[in-house]
């Protein structure tokens, strides 16, 4: 009997697919520049007069509010926008095909697309939060390992949600097309475009549970020391869970 685990790539062709998809992350310039540029202009644009805005406990309304908002703008524009593109690429092209029918599974790639994918969003993440202590001296969260745990779960989330368009999406093109859309509509029911206040009821109730707006009020209470509201934990949770089960019942490799 031949032993097949013998054949199955080790860490060694795992860490070649990964620098692989670290330079094809590198070379698309505008999927590398995006989600760290957008949000960094965001910030820039609202630190001066919310970093002079207190709202309790020591902490501004740039802690509170636009830093919660910057730092989901990372995770969304990476994990709905960008990696989906990516792997609709991977199906057109035949990679994920070729792959299928080799040892190296596809699944390989899924994996090392999500590595690269959050190692994007901590650099943004990092290079925002760097600048908001450097140049408009801002304050860490008041519950920092609250902080920490509710942003690995909105990244999560934003993840599934962009499994989502990669399952559901025939092209490149119509993966960004989707994925855009998409996030505009997360953003515009979470509060990207003012507080969630100015939206009509229904709408702000929706958005609260949907990840953007999700991920926003959970992180803005950690930074202000409230308790995280159950509502939001389980919506970034079903999310997650909704989104896995959708993208594994219609994902295609070819």
């Amino acid at each position: 009997m031949t032993d097949v685990t013998a054949h199955r790539p080790g860490p060694r062709a795992f860490a070649t697919l990964l620098v692989c998809e670290l330079k094809m992350v590198a070379r698309d310039t505008a999927g590398l520049i995006v989600p760290i540029g957008l949000p960094m202009l965001i910030l820039v644009m609202n630190a001066s007069a919310a970093g002079g805005q207190s709202v309790g406990n020591g902490r501004t309304a740039l802690d509170v509010y636009v830093l919660p908002l910057v730092f989901t703008m990372v995770a969304a524009t990476t994990g709905v926008v960008n990696m989906p593109s990516f792997l609709a690429y991977y199906r057109r092209s035949g990679i994920l095909r070729r792959l299928g029918v080799t040892p190296a599974s596809p699944l390989m790639v899924l994996v090392a697309q999500a590595a690269v994918g959050v190692a994007q969003i901590a650099v943004g993440i990092a290079a925002a939060w760097v600048l908001a202590l450097a140049a408009f001296g801002a304050n860490p969260p008041v519950r920092a390992g609250a902080a920490v745990g509710v942003l690995a779960l909105m990244v999560a989330a934003m993840y599934a949600t962009g499994l989502i368009v990669a399952a559901l999406s025939p092209t490149p093109n119509s993966a960004v097309a989707i994925g855009l859309t998409l996030f505009f509509l997360l953003g515009a029911t979470g509060g990207m475009f003012g507080g969630r206040d100015s939206l009509p009821g229904p709408v702000a109730a929706v958005g609260e549970w949907l990840p953007f707006g999700a991920g926003v009020e959970a992180l803005s209470a950690a930074w202000a020391g409230a308790p995280v509201q159950g509502a939001h934990l389980i919506g970034l949770a079903g999310c997650v869970v909704v989104g896995t089960a959708v993208a594994s019942a219609f994902f295609r490799w070819d």
